[in-house]
């Protein structure tokens, strides 16, 4: 199966929209009425957000995107809520960057026979450290960050992450985001694993091999001297250790922080990498960005390297918006190109969704807090009646209002294609 791939070509300017979304609060109605006017329209599906929209800590960046002439684009962005100054924890959305700058800092390296397929065997330097020596999901048994970027993007592998986070490192991490202008992103820490703050400073020792087993590159393990942005993030009224409730706020001043904006905007380059300043795009390949979009957009049933079992990973299991996450079919003609993310209540979501049959596109990122009794590490949230009902009635609002707004020219998708087998 093939489907139009949306590149474009133009160079806009992403520090005005950047700004003008930055400069949106929880008080925007005034300012940006679009997405009040569009939620309040369909009050029985919104009523609860608009009312308590401060208490679920709902954030939203809707842009909508207009095709010119010689494929010159336009954003538009509208925002809700939005303050990236108001934490929340990002979970899994924090893959996606590391997922590319894995694969900049290969291209970076510049090693001859070193890339995205080269077997990587990742060591271990320290008593909570682990090793992988084979990767039992590959059809080759072998561990590369081809493979584990495609679990990160098709099912969202913490395991996966971890290994990128290990090559990669703090430092780089946070020197590669911040140049780029993420100066708010901390991504200070693995994920699933309990580790101290020192034992995250630390990092595996990771060996590249080519077929014969000849060793092409080593990363020594590392310690990471990263000064962080200090941080005074306390949330809720309580939380469980070792099953016994704390009776006081849960701190996430060491916790990985990634702004909805930062989001948005990542996802924004990877789609149109031409389209923001030279400034804010990855170091990659047209074959990077190709692999990049073949992922994130791909369902799991489609994937032959690794297989999913369908009874466990429906089409939608990490589309939030627009689905909600059902385990139903994904409609046919609509591709979602996008990262979610879900821990502590938080519910993630950043996506581009283009819909081919009625050449309609748009980007729309949100976040919402589900944890109506404040007290966190209880598995009481309400994702499934509260955060995954919002995302895909906002998902389903937008590509409605999309499907039926008048339009100066239709999207034309270039003759790039994905070819969704591996």
């Amino acid at each position: 199966m093939k489907w139009l791939l949306p590149y474009q070509i133009s160079l806009l300017s992403f520090f005005t929209i950047l700004n003008c979304m930055q400069t949106a609060t929880a008080q925007n109605k005034s300012a940006d009425s679009l997405l009040y006017k569009l939620m309040e329209k369909q009050a029985p599906l919104f009523e609860k957000i608009l009312e308590k929209n401060s208490s679920l800590g709902v954030q939203i960046i809707y842009t909508e995107i207009e095709r010119g002439k010689k494929g010159k684009v336009r954003f538009t962005d509208h925002a809700f809520n939005l303050n990236d100054q108001q934490y929340f924890y990002p979970a899994s959305t924090v893959k996606l960057p590391v997922a590319i700058l894995a694969l900049q800092k290969l291209n970076e390296l510049k090693i001859a026979g070193l890339d995205k397929n080269t077997t990587m065997i990742t060591g271990a330097n320290g008593d909570r450290q682990t090793e992988v020596c084979n990767d039992p999901s590959a059809a080759d048994g072998r561990p590369t960050i081809a493979h584990y970027i495609k679990k990160i993007l098709l099912v969202s592998d913490n395991d996966a992450y971890n290994r990128l986070y290990e090559f990669l490192g703090q430092e780089y991490i946070k020197t590669s985001l911040h140049n780029m202008g993420y100066t708010d992103v901390q991504i200070i820490h693995r994920l699933e694993i309990s580790l101290t703050e020192e034992e995250n400073r630390h990092t595996n020792p990771v060996q590249f091999m080519d077929s014969a087993g000849k060793l092409i590159y080593a990363k020594p393990a590392e310690k990471s001297k990263l000064a962080y942005a200090e941080r005074d993030t306390k949330m809720g009224k309580g939380f469980l250790k070792a099953g016994e409730l704390v009776n006081e706020p849960f701190d996430f001043s060491k916790k990985n922080r990634f702004p909805l904006t930062a989001l948005h905007g990542v996802v924004k380059s990877i789609l149109f990498p031409q389209a923001v300043p030279e400034k804010m795009r990855f170091n990659l390949t047209a074959a990077d960005y190709l692999f990049l979009q073949k992922y994130m957009s791909m369902v799991p049933r489609e994937s032959v390297n690794p297989v999913y079992d369908r009874a466990i990973y429906g089409d939608n299991y990490v589309k939030f918006l627009l689905y909600g996450a059902a385990p139903t079919a994904a409609q046919p003609g609509i591709r979602i190109f996008n990262k979610p993310g879900d821990a502590y209540g938080f519910l993630i979501d950043g996506a581009y969704i283009a819909d081919y049959n009625s050449n309609t596109e748009f980007m729309v990122s949100a976040v919402i807090y589900c944890n109506r009794d404040e007290i966190f590490n209880d598995d009481k949230y309400e994702y499934k009646t509260v955060g995954l009902p919002f995302m895909k009635n906002l998902g389903q609002l937008l590509h409605e209002y999309e499907r039926t707004k008048v339009r100066k020219k239709a999207p034309a998708f270039s003759p790039q294609i994905i070819h969704y087998t591996d």
